[in-house]
């Protein structure tokens, strides 16, 4: 939901977005379809029950050399991150070196974390292990760190109770070095957010002490997570406010919607999520990823799920 409202507003400014809309209160274009947020979180879903659960950075790698790395069309939306681990894996470099680039430490990772949040329900530390995994493909350090924050509090969400916001909140930052700029980003974030009366009100401080405006490209991993708490602890468990806000506050508004979108998803489950925007949850046009063409989000999630059960069980 996230992924499909926040893509107009993709690296905009909150003044920028007031000029153009005033104030956007809905999905701007109701038949919108998923981007390169969902098509890689859709892809890692794939990898991970491809493997039953536990696959190693060498079977992620393989698995972005046989179905991504071949993609003759264009990898529309997709981040730096993105291209310079396929770029890297293509010319025979492999994890974590692939990781390694000048645009390692994106929301990338972030963006695309969600199934193991799903497949890991109420063991954040093994939800934060599958996401190094997968991200030493392709990025390293504070990447890696946003995106092991993201899929450590989804995994808490999946079991908690609907009142367990804070908790949430709290979990990310217990996963990451304390002294990183991601845990930084995380507290401070909160702090900004829940001194707001609401996240409407939040959008432009956030935007002013998190937003690394002097840096030209808008898909840093930590300013997303931060974003993302900060809109979180404002919103207080409403979730269409806190999307809202997060598209209307702009920066890689798409990614820190899809974010804060789990998160609350992952709480409240899917009756909270308004009528209007349930059209968006049609099977992924692979307008990114070719070979996630075809794959059903619910259908997906209710696979991670059942794959977890059945792992329990015996």
């Amino acid at each position: 939901m996230g992924d499909a409202l926040g893509q107009p507003t993709e690296g905009m400014t909150p003044n920028a977005v007031r000029a153009r809309w005033g104030r956007i209160e809905g999905l701007l274009d109701p038949a919108a379809a998923v981007s390169d947020d969902t098509e890689f979180a859709l892809f890692s879903a794939r990898v991970l029950l491809d493997h039953g659960g536990d696959p190693t950075s060498d079977d992620v790698a393989d698995a972005w050399l046989q179905h991504v790395v071949p993609q003759t069309g264009p990898f529309r939306g997709a981040g730096f991150s993105e291209m310079a681990a396929i770029d890297n894996l293509r010319h025979g470099l492999r994890p974590p070196t692939s990781g390694r680039h000048h645009h390692a430490w994106s929301d990338g990772l972030a963006m695309r974390v969600a199934p193991y949040g799903i497949y890991a329900a109420g063991d954040p530390s093994e939800a934060a292990r599958l996401t190094r995994v997968d991200g030493s493909v392709s990025h390293a350090g504070e990447g890696i760190h946003a995106g092991v924050a993201v899929a450590a509090a989804l995994a808490l969400a999946m079991t908690a109770g609907v009142e367990a916001l804070e908790d949430v909140l709290a979990e990310a930052p217990s996963h990451v070095p304390t002294d990183s700029w991601t845990a930084r980003a995380l507290r401070r974030g909160v702090a900004v957010g829940a001194a707001a009366a609401d996240p409407w009100s939040a959008i432009d401080p956030l935007h002013d002490d998190l937003a690394v405006r002097h840096f030209p490209w808008m898909d840093l991993g930590p300013e997303a997570v931060g974003l993302a708490w900060g809109l979180l602890a404002a919103g207080r468990g409403d979730f269409e406010a806190t999307l809202l806000a997060a598209v209307n506050l702009g920066r890689d508004a798409d990614t820190v919607a899809a974010i804060a979108g789990a998160v609350l998803g992952a709480l409240h489950g899917l009756p909270v999520v308004p009528e209007a925007w349930l059209g968006v949850l049609r099977p992924a046009e692979g307008l990114c990823l070719a070979c996630v063409r075809g794959m059903e989000l619910l259908d997906t999630a209710d696979r991670l799920v059942a794959l977890r059960a059945s792992g329990a069980a015996a």
